[in-house]
């Protein structure tokens, strides 16, 4: 069964899955990047035995490949940033296969900033991508075992947090900076108890796994040792760094007022119902 570590594209989801990595896959909750490999991505090309040509043939395959790994009668935590939705008809999971989720949110004005550097966007690039609900992503041109559907981020937002039936943690980014114990504290909480763990909270052990994903020590892994998950910008022709402002992306500061006025309009529900406005 699946645990599902979920968010929109930049957002939170590594340095949450580094927390989760550190704390459940190390004796003392000492993290290093290898720990990541406990936690993969889905979709993802080792979870099909066959080349995905298609967007619609990627969706039909999401239910097959989950239905494998339940079959292996073990709990697995899986990164997605997949919307919890239908794509022609074919659902991106169901409660067959899923435990429950730890949904990461936050602040659009924040997003976009760190969404125009990952991906080399202008900020009119980087509103559009926001703003399409039907954009997808995928790590290969040619190939769809990675294919994601993202629609927008609003979309994204409510797919998760909405669904009935479905056991969530819901997580804003802005709470890793400002109630970090305790967020981190309620993630191993919620984490055991979808697991069905009876073990306390180890409370050394999660305090190393919070100053060892530490935000800057993450960025100066990816300095000294260099980070996979960075992608190759064919425009900057070279390798952005992933790990980049981290809490120090400030939206007052970078972005100018027209541009906070539009996203505040276009995602205003929901940015009122998370206390962003």
């Amino acid at each position: 069964m699946i645990i599902w570590i979920a968010s929109y594209p930049k957002s939170g989801n590594t340095y949450i899955r580094s927390f989760v990595s550190a704390y459940y896959f190390t004796p003392e909750g000492k993290f290093d990047f290898d720990k990541l490999k406990n936690i993969k991505q889905f979709p993802n090309v080792e979870f099909f035995n066959f080349p995905i040509k298609n967007a619609e043939e990627a969706s039909s395959s999401w239910l097959v490949a989950q239905k494998k790994i339940k079959d292996e009668k073990k709990i697995k935590f899986l990164k997605t940033h997949n919307c919890l939705g239908n794509y022609k008809g074919n659902p991106f999971t169901t409660l067959d296969y899923t435990l429950g989720a730890i949904y990461i949110v936050r602040d659009p004005r924040n997003v976009i900033t760190s969404i125009m550097n990952h991906y080399s966007y202008d900020l009119d690039e980087a509103y559009e991508f926001m703003v399409d609900t039907n954009r997808s992503i995928k790590s290969d041109f040619d190939d769809y075992s990675t294919y994601s559907q993202l629609s927008s981020w609003g979309n994204h937002y409510r797919s998760w947090t909405n669904s009935k039936n479905l056991r969530k943690l819901i997580i804003k980014y802005e709470d890793l900076e400002n109630n970090k114990y305790e967020t981190f504290r309620d993630i191993i909480v919620f984490l055991n108890t979808v697991a069905n763990r009876t073990e306390r909270v180890n409370k050394e052990k999660l305090q190393n796994s919070i100053e060892t994903t530490n935000f800057t020590v993450l960025k100066n892994l990816e300095k000294s040792k260099g980070f996979d998950e960075a992608i190759y910008s064919s425009k900057e022709k070279r390798k952005k760094a992933f790990f980049n402002l981290g809490f120090n992306n400030r939206w007052k500061k970078l972005l100018p007022s027209e541009m906070i006025k539009k996203i505040e309009k276009t995602f205003s529900n929901e940015m009122k119902d998370l206390g962003y406005l």
